[in-house]
């Protein structure tokens, strides 16, 4: 429910962004630390990740009235700016350096690029216990017992809260799919 919410939200932000370019600071805001994220553990500088993040928000801002809602997150759109804008960038530097750059983004990537970003989207939506839980877990690599210090919980406790992140990530990919035996077993 609240990821629904969640959309329709980001929905009405576009449209107000769209009817009123002022508003897209709003958008911006929202999607920020996604984009440079995504941006700056791809290039090899800091000062080119944030030229290359105000390029999309740029990029994006210029083309918005041209955003067409289809169910996929806001995010998604941006990140494929993000890896055209890259793409772009690596085409320049090929061009004035004899190394070339890494292959640009095909559509499988870019696919790969869209999941990515709804299953941020979808752990943004947990519950925070949750969300704090599995981000340590499978973002930072954490072990069960350093999160438990962490949060001055047990060890059974962070795995609770793990099997349940995990299985509320996979209603919400697969909705009409029952939880599986082998899938019970993942949160050890």
């Amino acid at each position: 429910m609240m990821a629904v919410r969640k959309e329709v939200d980001e929905r009405l932000l576009i449209e107000a962004a769209q009817a009123d370019p002022g508003r897209f600071a709003e958008l911006y805001e929202l999607h920020f630390e996604r984009v440079y994220a995504f941006i700056v553990r791809r290039v090899r500088f800091r000062q080119e990740a944030e030229d290359l993040t105000a390029e999309v928000f740029r990029h994006a801002l210029q083309n918005l009235r041209r955003f067409e809602w289809r169910g996929v997150p806001f995010s998604a759109w941006l990140l494929r700016i993000a890896a055209n804008a890259m793409a772009d960038r690596w085409q320049q530097i090929r061009r004035e350096e004899a190394d070339p750059p890494p292959e640009a983004p095909d559509e499988a990537a870019a696919k790969a690029i869209e999941r990515r970003a709804l299953l941020y989207q979808l752990v943004d939506a947990l519950p925070a216990d949750q969300r704090q839980v599995v981000i340590a877990r499978f973002v930072q690599d954490k072990s069960i017992r350093a999160i438990a210090q962490e949060l001055g919980r047990s060890e059974g406790a962070v795995k609770q809260l793990q099997f349940r992140a995990l299985q509320s990530l996979r209603e919400r990919v697969h909705p009409t799919r029952k939880p599986s035996a082998a899938g019970r077993r993942d949160h050890a």
